[in-house]
């Protein structure tokens, strides 16, 4: 997601590029997916669950019960661990329009962009990405 990294599908493709100078720079948080904790904590949940109590109805309580603490616990874990520091970049094009994209910050190899730099927006397929 950063503006470094491109997926296998995007190797070799025509991207259009536009050029244009940096108009405003601010730092966003890029929520992670949840769907994948949630499903894990629901099924570690209800098994967990369903050893509460003796009895059939206690058993299926307890699962039910473990389910929905589990699936709770496994989606908000999951967000947290699959968050990540981004850019926003808004850019005035050459051509006079406006964009901003948001892209995520590569910890290994930063890239600051500052008000003013001029800047090529290269879109592929619907996706943006701000680059020097």
């Amino acid at each position: 997601m950063s503006g470094d990294v491109y997926s296998r599908d995007e190797a070799r493709l025509g991207q259009t590029v536009q050029t244009g100078r940096v108009t405003h720079v601010r730092s966003v948080k890029i929520e992670g997916n949840n769907e994948l904790g949630g499903l894990a904590g629901t099924i570690a949940g209800g098994v967990l669950g369903s050893n509460i109590g003796s009895g059939r109805a206690a058993n299926q309580a307890g699962a039910i019960g473990g389910a929905i603490a589990g699936a709770a616990m496994g989606s908000q874990m999951q967000q947290k661990l699959g968050s990540r520091q981004g850019t926003e970049v808004t850019v005035r094009l050459d051509s006079g329009n406006t964009v901003a994209v948001v892209q995520e910050v590569d910890r290994k190899n930063p890239v600051t962009f500052n008000v003013g730099d001029r800047v090529r927006v290269i879109q592929s397929n619907g996706a943006m990405r701000v680059a020097y």
